[in-house]
């Protein structure tokens, strides 16, 4: 069955990809000029003229390594912050409406409120931790509150310690949201972390690239490399993906381990 359903997965896949190749030639042909519409061959060229260069190498992976420090920020913080508001009534209380006003402020103010507070280079990092942090924040505390309230009076009255607790009913609870809350996060952090390196106009950076393409119309640049973030974001979620099956799996086997 496999085998039937993947060449027909990878002949839509192609289809599609010809297709909107296709209308983006076409559009090309339509406007007739290159300083608005980049041609599909032109972007090609230029993608691989800068595949070639260590300098793109390098400009991405300073990419990734800032938007990825801000985002394990945002996941070890959102965690934190809500084992305190499931520990403390009062702290929830407290944090709740500064956690959802920070995730319903526009990235743009905040991008611009860090450039006046902290150094440029630093302000991807920044915003993609204070995008992140409420996701993480809210799924946790969901899941938080979804834990079983007879299993967790079953853990007390057989004396479960808090390590024990924490292992065997509140974790197996938690991974599906923290799950949600990564996957979904992670690409938040990575739009909010490009816009930021655009407005801020980062140095060795993609958002830094995109902006310079465009004060410069070099239009197949500016294709080119939207494009590189768009291949990119699809490699990091799905590797993020991996990542989790493989958690969730062990997490599984680990629980099956333990009942036989």
């Amino acid at each position: 069955m496999m085998r039937s359903i993947i060449p027909n997965k990878l002949l839509r896949g192609l289809v599609a990809l010809v297709f909107w190749l296709a209308v983006w030639q076409g559009l090309y042909w339509a406007v007739g000029k290159d300083i608005l519409v980049a041609s599909p061959a032109q972007v090609a060229q230029r993608l691989l003229a800068w595949c070639t260069q260590p300098r793109c190498w390098a400009i991405v992976g300073g990419t990734i390594g800032r938007i990825l420090l801000g985002f394990a920020a945002a996941v070890a913080a959102g965690v934190l912050l809500a084992a305190l508001t499931a520990w403390s009534g009062v702290g929830r209380m407290l944090l709740a409406p500064l956690v959802r006003t920070v995730r319903a402020v526009p990235v743009a103010s905040f991008i611009i409120l860090l450039l006046v507070w902290v150094r440029t280079a630093w302000v991807p990092t920044v915003i993609t931790l204070l995008t992140v942090t409420p996701i993480v924040w809210e799924n946790i505390t969901r899941g938080v509150d979804a834990v079983d309230r007879e299993l967790l009076e079953m853990t007390q009255v057989y004396g479960f310690s808090a390590g024990k607790r924490l292992r065997w009913l509140y974790l197996p609870a938690l991974l599906p949201y923290f799950s949600a809350a990564c996957s979904t996060g992670l690409g938040f952090a990575w739009k909010s972390g490009i816009a930021a390196e655009v407005i801020a106009v980062t140095r060795n950076s993609i958002g830094g690239q995109i902006y310079n393409a465009k004060i410069y119309l070099e239009t197949a640049d500016l294709f080119a490399w939207t494009i590189l973030v768009i291949a990119l974001s699809l490699l990091i979620d799905r590797l993020m993906r991996v990542l989790l099956r493989c958690i969730t799996a062990r997490r599984r086997s680990s629980a099956a381990r333990m009942v036989k």
